[in-house]
C-alpha cells in the first residue's frame, strides 16, 4: 500500500516526522512522570503578587538556557559549534560584580559591560572561525580555557555578592506576576525568531550549513554571516550569564556557567536540530531546553541520588536521540505494521474456525 490517502500509517508517518514531534511527546511525558509521582506538581498558585508553583521553577531555571540555546542554534545551522558560551557566562557575571561593588546603582553600566563581554567574546570566536579559517570547537576551545581564566582573575578566585537591586530583578524579579527571566526569554525568542523568518538571514544560515562552497560562489558573503552568528551567540551568552548572577545573587568565576555549553548543544539536537548544519528550528531548541531543566527537576523530585542524575540525564537524552532518527521512526511504523497484519491473520483464522 503506498503512502497515499489509502495508507493508515499517512497520518502517522507525517505526525511523527514533524520537527517538533518527539520533542513535545518526551516534555509530556517527563511532566506525566511528575504528576504521578506527585498529583499537584502542575498546580500554580498567587502568592505575594507572583506566580508560584514548580512548571514555575522550572521556567525560571530553564530560562538562561534557553537564550544561550538560540545561540548555539544558529553556530550549528552553519555547521560550527561554541563550547566557550559557559565561559562567557562567568565572565559577564564576573563583570557586573565587580562594577557594581564599588556602586549598586550603576546597574546600565553594569548591563553594558556585560552585553559588551559577550560581543567581543563573540567576535573573537568570530574572527577566528570565518576569516582566519579555524575549526570552531578550536576556536572556541581557546576562549573556553582562557576565559574562565579571566572570570577567576577577576573574581579573584572568590563568590563576589551583588547587591545592585534593580539588577537582582532581572533574574527574581516578578513582571505582571510572571518572572522577568521568563519575559526575557521570550523576548530573545521573538527577537531571534524575527531575525531568521522575518528576514533573509535564516536563507542565508541554512545555504551555509548545507553548502558553504556553493553559498560563496554564489556571491554571498558567508565570512560576514558566521561572524554575526557568532557575535550573536556570544551576546546570549552574556545575557544568560546576567539572568545567572542576579538570580543567584553572586558572581563565581569557578562554577558559573560550568557545563552549560554541553546542555546547549544538547537541547538544540534535541529540539531536531542537524549538527551536519542546513536544518534548525528554534521551537525545537526552547522544547529541548525545558526538556533538560524538567529532565534535572524530575531526577531530584523522585529521589535519584544526586551521584547518579547525569547518568540518568544521559541515558533519557540516548533513547530521546535514537527515537528521534529516521531509522528508528521507520522500525517503530514496520512493528505496527506487523503486529496489526498478525490480530488480522489471527481474526480470519478464529472466524475459520467458528465457520468449521
Amino acid at each position: 500500500m503506498t503512502e497515499g490517502t489509502g495508507d493508515p500509517f499517512h497520518f502517522v508517518r507525517a505526525v511523527t516526522r514533524h520537527a517538533l514531534f518527539w520533542p513535545a511527546l518526551t516534555l509530556v511525558l517527563l511532566l506525566a512522570l511528575d504528576v504521578a509521582h506527585r498529583s499537584d506538581f502542575l498546580k500554580v498558585t498567587v502568592m505575594n503578587g507572583h506566580l508560584f508553583g514548580a512548571p514555575i521553577d522550572i521556567l525560571i531555571h530553564a530560562s538562561p538556557l534557553i537564550i544561550v540555546s538560540l545561540g548555539m542554534t544558529l553556530v550549528i545551522a552553519t555547521r560550527g559549534v561554541d563550547i566557550s558560551v559557559g565561559t562567557v557566562v562567568a565572565i559577564a557575571g564576573a563583570s557586573a560584580a565587580m562594577l557594581l561593588s564599588d556602586d549598586p546603582a550603576r546597574v546600565p553600566t553594569a548591563l553594558a559591560a556585560c552585553l559588551a563581554v559577550g560581543l567581543l567574546a563573540g567576535a573573537w570566536n568570530g574572527l577566528l572561525v570565518a576569516f582566519v579559517g579555524m575549526q570552531p570547537i578550536i576556536a572556541t576551545l581557546i576562549l573556553m580555557v582562557a576565559g574562565r581564566g579571566v572570570a577567576q582573575l577577576l573574581t579573584d578566585g572568590q563568590i563576589i555578592p551583588i547587591s545592585g537591586t534593580w539588577y537582582l530583578r532581572l533574574g527574581d524579579g516578578y513582571l505582571a506576576t510572571v518572572p522577568c527571566s521568563v519575559w526575557i526569554a521570550i523576548a530573545a525568542t521573538a527577537l531571534t525568531a524575527l531575525l531568521v523568518n522575518g528576514t533573509a538571514l535564516g536563507l542565508f544560515i541554512r545555504s551555509i550549513g548545507i553548502n558553504p562552497v556553493a553559498t560563496r560562489l554564489v556571491g554571498l558573503r558567508s565570512a560576514a554571516v558566521v561572524f554575526g552568528v557568532y557575535v550573536f551567540c556570544g551576546v546570549c551568552a552574556a545575557l544568560a550569564g546576567v539572568l545567572i548572577s542576579s538570580n543567584v545573587r553572586s558572581a563565581d568565576g569557578n562554577n558559573a556557567g560550568l557545563l552549560l555549553e554541553l546542555d546547549a548543544i544538547l537541547a538544540v539536537t534535541l529540539g531536531g536540530t542537524s549538527l551536519a548544519g542546513g536544518r534548525f528550528s528554534l521551537g525545537g531548541t526552547v522544547l529541548g531546553a525545558l526538556i533538560i531543566q524538567t529532565l534535572t527537576y524530575t531526577t531530584y523530585s523522585i529521589g535519584v541520588p544526586p551521584e547518579a542524575t547525569l547518568v540518568v540525564k544521559a541515558v533519557v537524552v540516548l533513547v530521546v536521540t535514537i527515537i528521534q532518527s529516521a531509522a528508528a521512526r521507520d522500525l517503530f511504523l514496520h512493528l505496527i505494521r506487523r503486529g496489526i497484519a498478525a490480530g488480522r491473520v489471527k481474526s480470519v483464522d478464529s472466524v475459520g474456525e467458528a465457520v468449521k
